[in-house]
């Protein structure tokens, strides 16, 4: 015999869904909401703890501090060259912090150029806490005090990022008429890297984040893509991307047998080797 079904039973199978349907309802918005504080979780691993008193760091060497468009001070290391024109911003990758790249900056600094290698907010003596837009805004700022301040000529400015420092470098260079654009281990977006990642879902939330792809396309300056064929972090195909969209005077450097944080530290003669060749090609380009 079939029983009729229970009325206080059915109103109560109606309000289980009802709210189960808010709770996934909340839940998708959460996640949409969230979106930048994840990605900013993932995306920054900001060290502020390994510091280098002034005494120790290299001959010429000095700390500025400069204030953004928001009002956050963040901290720059200036290395000047005595005789060169040439002045390259350095933005670095998301994990430590701009005392650990201070070989690079040496480095880079025998091939004839001046150096400001640039700390995120958040990172070293660096105020706030970072994120894409702020560290934006924190390149923006770096580029200005160049311009500005030291009063160096847009022609004679080259911005050189690397990994999640390329994003910077990218949104800075898109509208600037500088010299030239280095991109080192460059990630193509936001969205192809979380799907790289595995993140699934996450990863079609993160379609506007870090979205070097796009904006590469608006550089009119000359470009310079250096990546390792066995990078596991960023794939060398992302790089590939970014430097197939741009439309300016470009170069592509294939560091074989390069990973993602070695490419300095193990293959720094052919890294370096690349940058003078561009600063060479590039120094009559405009």
């Amino acid at each position: 015999m079939i029983r009729p079904q229970n009325k206080n039973r059915r109103h109560r199978n109606i309000s289980y869904t009802k709210h189960l349907f808010i709770i996934q309802l909340f839940f998708v918005f959460f996640l949409v909401s969230a979106c930048n504080p994840v990605i900013t979780f993932l995306s920054f691993h900001p060290d502020d703890r390994y510091i280098i008193p002034q005494t120790l760091l290299p001959k010429g060497m000095e700390e500025v501090f400069i204030e953004t468009k928001d009002g956050v001070t963040i901290q720059a290391l200036y290395l000047p060259h005595p005789s060169s024109k040439r002045f390259t911003i350095y933005f670095h990758g998301n994990a430590g912090n701009i005392y650990h790249r201070i070989h690079d900056y040496e480095k880079l600094h025998k091939l004839g150029t001046s150096i400001l290698a640039v700390s995120y907010r958040g990172y070293a003596k660096s105020e706030g806490y970072p994120s894409e837009s702020g560290i934006y805004l924190d390149g923006k700022a770096a580029f200005d005090f160049v311009k500005n301040i030291i009063k160096v000529s847009e022609k004679n400015i080259y911005i050189l990022g690397r990994s999640i420092g390329t994003t910077v470098a990218v949104d800075l260079a898109q509208d600037t008429d500088i010299g030239g654009l280095i991109l080192i281990s460059p990630l193509s977006s936001g969205q192809d890297q979380a799907s790289f990642m595995g993140l699934g879902f996450a990863a079609q939330l993160a379609t506007n984040a870090f979205q070097n792809e796009k904006k590469v396309r608006r550089l009119k300056a000359p470009l310079l893509v250096i990546h390792g064929n066995q990078d596991k972090i960023i794939p060398i195909d992302f790089g590939l991307k970014v430097f197939k969209a741009a439309t300016s005077v470009r170069f592509f450097y294939e560091v074989k047998g390069g990973g993602h944080n070695n490419l300095t530290s193990k293959f720094g003669d052919q890294v370096f080797s690349a940058v003078s060749d561009f600063f060479s090609k590039t120094h009559n380009t405009k």
